[in-house]
């Protein structure tokens, strides 16, 4: 089988699954582990991430939303030229990858040069139990589910084991989880989900549901307690760089977080904005940080980093 990710959190899933060897295409944002040698990228942006700040990639995503222009393109050349037996893509985010729409689009125009039964599997998890669902999903799709079924199993043995630790703090700290830094979003998704069961209380977002804009006027009445940095796509590097340069209200320094030292950063792009099987690593890391006497650090040194706010 030749498979093809359009999506980083799939090319994880498909290293998970032990089936890098039928991986022919990834996106210019996949992660592939050393060693596994060049697999071509299949796919680029349309603006230069690396050098915008959180401002610029907010007005030209929404400018470019307004269009209903894409941010991505996708190499159709390419795609023929590998002719994958299994595309990988997703409906959820067309800001987080590109659209189902012109991958359908690419795919017909490959079926009518090459005829053939292509299978798109479309990624659509909006909470914990959907990840799991979607590794079983890909592990189905490549025929191997017994693989699957022996890593969601371990995965949904470490969430329940880190919840039920959780279960016995005596606190349920007020969390903020920013998942972009300018203009400020509430975390979606999974995000509040985990910051639940890792024993603290997200009241600025909804479980299940894509992250929102919010106002430091709702923030500084939110008052969190503790603030964790998480926007999407970026590294724990780039999210401390951006926040270092950031014009914050005045609200800023009166914020229970602020004062009493609670603010973190961590490594979004690995652990939080994919939904892969380091989510669950997600997990652990938002324990670490909002349960300390609980749940001694494990995570690497680069996963997260507590930020000096005097």
């Amino acid at each position: 089988m030749r498979i093809c990710s359009l999506l980083p959190s799939a090319t994880e899933i498909v290293f998970a699954l032990g089936l890098e060897g039928q991986l022919v295409a990834i996106t210019h944002e996949c992660d592939v582990p050393e060693g596994a040698g060049s697999i071509p990228i299949i796919t680029r942006s349309t603006m230069d991430h690396a050098t915008l700040g959180s401002r610029d990639i907010h007005n030209h995503v929404t400018e470019a939303t307004h269009r209903g222009s894409s941010i991505y393109w996708l190499d159709q050349a390419l795609l023929e030229r590998l002719d994958p037996d299994l595309i990988l893509t997703q409906e959820l985010c067309e800001v987080c990858a590109i659209s189902y729409e012109e991958v359908a689009r690419a795919v017909h125009r490959l079926e009518l040069t090459l005829p053939g039964k292509r299978t798109v599997l479309s990624l659509e998890p909006h909470d914990l139990a959907g990840i799991l669902q979607i590794i079983e999903q890909v592990g189905d799709a490549a025929g191997v589910h017994e693989r699957a079924a022996l890593l969601t199993r371990s995965l949904r043995e470490r969430i329940n084991r880190t919840a039920s630790i959780a279960q016995e703090a005596s606190t349920r700290p007020r969390v903020f989880a920013m998942e972009w830094l300018d203009p400020p979003y509430t975390a979606g998704h999974w995000v509040p989900e985990m910051i639940r069961l890792a024993g603290g209380r997200d009241d600025l977002s909804r479980e299940g549901t894509p992250s929102v804009q919010v106002s430091w006027e709702e923030i500084a009445r939110y008052n969190p307690e503790i603030v964790v940095l998480m926007p999407c796509s970026f590294g724990l590097e780039r999210t401390i760089k951006e926040f270092n340069s950031m014009h914050l209200p005045a609200a800023w320094q009166h914020l229970n977080a602020v004062t009493s030292g609670r603010v973190y950063a961590v490594e979004g792009a690995t652990y939080f904005s994919r939904s892969g099987p380091r989510t669950i690593d997600g997990l652990e890391i938002l324990a670490e940080i909002i349960h300390p006497e609980l749940f001694p650090r494990t995570s690497p040194p680069d996963a997260w980093t507590r930020l000096a706010t005097a």
